[in-house]
This record gives structure tokens, sequence and C-alpha cells, in this order.
């Protein structure tokens, strides 16, 4: 029987965790996925701390082995190479991710699927890329710009809306331009039906993407516009919609020209003429991109996301904001200076979000998951499960929101160590052995070294080395602690700060 792509992802989903990692060859793709052994490769502090804070905020933190890789290449050529995110996955990863190849044209190719597999077949996928692509900044900026384009997969038909938005708009444009960015995004079904444009029609104009567009994509709450300009915005956006006819691409972008009000508009002091159809909606978002309030919101977005909410971002919104208006919003241009800058690696920490520290957790222990539900019910219980923040303005980045959820990462902690996480395995103990360490105190060092990417003489952890040291010794290193060892680090402080 020849299966083509829809069959297969249907039978990805229906069994329940993703395709090939859930089923019964689950230990041929581990087999092919299985992570390499860490380099143990010492390094002077002053550049084994710079290299990790480094890998801390340009990707979800380093596996065994990458500061010596990232030391040694150095940090320009590094952030060249994510800024360029070129070439295809390692081969472990590509395999990882096969059964996960949505479609990207339209939500109808899912639509006779169960809602619930349907998202958790996103969240894997989501997951997984961040685990273990090569594109970690990709990766990060996946985080940011979907977080700031928030949509609801519980809405409506969300879920089914949500696939082809996550590899359409927010991933293909994550480090192109952000006029581009928001032009796809304007079109998306997935925001048009979250946001309810694709009701919006002449004569009784919805004004709710409207306001977000202004408010939230674009300017800023403090940006400058009026409630006129959000009626005038909406009567603009009339007609945008989602296509839903019989016998046609249903799930896609379609402009109605019968809901769409003909007459003129202003939008923020500018006249937009009668007639103009769907090119008056094309205008708006000219006018907003072009925005010194976009230039400077998108740009103290971007600064807080990697600098944290302190002096050194709010020195940075300034000149990416004019950058952001030298290079019409091009990503890259405004990233480069800001990912080489000082101010990067002298920030303060920046709380992880759960999402955040459960990615750098399997990093730094080179984990093996399947970011099936198991692993998605820990995130559910921090407080982020993917795709299911019900406002329009994406999850919270301050620290305050994600402390309540200290309880829910020590959990997680213990039980990725204990191995009880289903579908998800950290071998501390394999890790000690590549690294050679013999007794008690060198155990636990080498146990800090590995989950830290820091020497485990820092000053700043000797609190938790003497814990761990404690531990250990409590046991004379032998089989078992190293696991406890490492879930204990995981857990502390320093740990929870990018």
């Amino acid at each position: 029987m020849k299966l083509d792509r829809r069959d297969c992802l249907r039978w990805g989903l229906m069994t329940g965790a993703g395709g090939l990692l859930s089923s019964g060859c689950s230990r041929v793709v581990t087999r092919y996925t299985a992570p390499p052994p860490p380099r143990s490769v010492a390094l002077p502090r002053e550049r084994v701390l710079p290299t990790t804070r480094l890998l801390n905020r340009v990707a979800y933190g380093p596996t065994p082995g990458e500061v010596e890789r990232v030391a040694a290449l150095g940090a320009e050529r590094y952030v060249e190479e994510q800024l360029r995110a070129e070439g295809e996955e390692e081969t472990r990863t590509r395999v990882r991710l096969r059964a996960f190849d949505a479609p990207r044209e339209s939500a109808s190719e899912l639509r006779d699927l169960p809602e619930s597999a349907v998202l958790r077949h996103l969240q894997q996928a989501t997951l997984l890329r961040a685990v273990y692509s090569r594109h970690q900044l990709r990766e990060r900026m996946v985080d940011f710009w979907g977080n700031h384009f928030n949509v609801y997969a519980r809405k409506g038909r969300g879920a089914y809306f949500k696939p082809v938005d996550e590899l359409r708009v927010v991933r293909e444009h994550a480090l192109g331009t952000f006029p581009a960015l928001l032009r796809a995004s304007a079109r998306s079904p997935a925001m048009l039906a979250y946001l309810d444009n694709d009701v919006n029609q002449r004569g009784v104009a919805n004004e709710n993407y409207a306001r977000e567009l202004m408010e939230l994509h674009t300017l800023g709450v403090d940006g400058g516009y009026t409630q006129k300009d959000v009626q005038e915005v909406a009567r603009c956006l009339t007609g945008w919609t989602v296509e839903d006819r019989f016998l046609r691409r249903r799930g896609t972008f379609r402009f109605e020209p019968s809901r769409h009000d003909q007459g003129p508009k202003t939008v923020l002091g500018v006249r937009i003429p009668p007639g103009g159809g769907e090119g008056d909606g094309q205008r708006v978002l000219d006018i907003l991109t072009a925005h010194p309030s976009t230039a400077r919101f998108i740009a103290g977005k971007l600064c807080r996301y990697f600098l944290g909410d302190g002096d050194p971002a709010r020195t940075w919104t300034p000149r990416l904001a004019a950058i952001y208006t030298r290079t019409n919003g091009d990503i890259k241009a405004m990233l480069r200076p800001l990912l080489l800058s000082d101010d990067l690696l002298a920030a303060p920490p920046v709380l992880k979000r759960p999402f955040d520290f459960v990615v750098s957790s399997l990093r730094a222990l080179n984990a093996d998951t399947d970011g099936g539900q198991a692993l998605q019910d820990h995130l559910f219980r921090m407080g982020q499960p993917l795709y299911q923040w019900p406002l329009p303005d994406g999850y919270p980045d301050g620290t305050a929101a994600w402390t309540g959820s200290l309880l829910a990462r020590w959990n997680f902690a213990f039980a990725l160590l204990s191995g009880g996480i289903g579908g998800t395995r950290a071998d501390a103990d394999g890790l000690l052995k590549v690294s050679g360490a013999d007794g008690a105190a060198a155990r636990a060092d080498a146990i800090l070294e590995i989950v830290l990417a820091r020497p485990a003489q820092d000053e700043a952890i000797r609190s938790l080395r003497t814990a761990v040291r404690s531990h250990m010794a409590a046991g004379g290193g032998g089989s078992g602690l190293a696991a406890e060892a490492a879930a204990l680090c995981l857990a502390a402080p320093p740990f929870q700060w990018r």
C-alpha cells in the first residue's frame, strides 16, 4: 500500500507521541540520534565564563563540549555562524524531526485529525528543534517572534491554523526583516481568526486585530495612536479573512471585496484614498513598519530579551532603533552588534522562563528525548504549556511572573535525572565516565562543570559546590549519586538564570 504525506502525518499523530519516536521503531531512531560524547578540554576561567554567557544568551545554553568549540571558534565567527543559519541540521536532528514535517500550505490538510493530536505534534516539534537544532539563534528568535505574535491555539480552529503559521510566518521570517514578518502575520489565518479579523467587514468593523496590531505588534501602547486610528485601521482591514468556501483552498488567506469598506480613511495622519481595496491594508502595514514608534518598540523588546530589563537594555534600545530605521527593519543587522557587545556578557542575569529552563536542562545533559506528552506535562505544571497563552500579549518575560514555578522546576529536575519522564533519558553517570573524573570531590566538580558549563572553582557557585561535594562524599562518589548531584545543580539558583 502506498502512503502519501497526509497518510504519514495522520499515522504519526495518531500514535499519540509523534511518529517514529513513539512507535516500535524508537530504538532504531535512538541508535541514529544518540548524542556524541562530550569532549573534556580544560580552558582558562577567563575564557570559559564569557563563552558560557554567550551560549546562554545567543543559544538555549551549551551542550557538553560546546564551550570548547565556541571558544576556539571565537565570538564573532560563532555569532556570524548563527546569524547565517545556513545548511541542513545534523543527521540525528533530521531523523528526530522527520515525523514532524507538517503541511506548509493549508490547515485543511489537518482538519480531519483530532485537535489535541495536532497541537501535541506541534509542541513536540518545537521542543525538539529548540533542544537539538544547531541553529540555536534562529530557535531563540522563533521563540521571540512566536511570543510577540502570540496565537492561542485553543481558540476556535487555532490548533489547525498554528502549525502553518509557525512554519510560514514565524520560522520563515525569524531572521529576515520585520516588515516582511508583519506582512506574513497580517495574512496568516491563525492571526486573523484568533483576533477576529475574519469577521471584520464594512458597516460592523471588528477592532480587535487593529488594536493589537498597533499596541502589541508595532507601535506599542504609548506609540502615539488614538482610538480613531484603531477604527480607521479596522476599516482598512475589512475583508481580510480566511477562506472557507466549498471547493476552495480552505484555511488560507482570502480578501473578500464585498466585505471591504471602500471609503477614504486616515491613519496616523496619513490619508488613504477611497477605492483601494486590499491595498488599504497593505498601506497600513507600510505606515506602521516605517513609524519611529515601531522602531523603538521592537528594539526595546529585543534588548530586553537578550539583556534583561536593566540599564544595558535601555542604553541599547535607541541604537537598535536607529539600525531598524536605517535598514528597514533588518533583524540580523539589529542583532549583530547587540550579540557581539560587551553588554551581552556583562548585563544582569535574565531568569529563564520554563521552556528555556527545560530546553537548557536537556542540552546541558545531552539528554535523549522524544519531546512527548510526559515532558510537555512538566511545562504545563511550570505554567508555560506551548501555544496556550490565551491573551495576545504572549507569555510574560518579567522575573516576578515565574517565581511561582520554582517547585515545579525542582520536580522536573529530579524526575529528569531519576528516569521519571517517559520518552526522556539523561545519563549523568555516562557523562562522568567521559570526563574521566575519579574520586568523590573530582566527580562532584565534574558534575558542576558539565551542568553549569563553568569552572567548579568559580566563587559564584562556592556554596553549591560545597553542597554537591558533600552529597557525593556521603556515598563515596558511587554510581547513582551523579544523577542526584546533577539534579541538584539543575534545581539550584545558578542554573535558573541566563
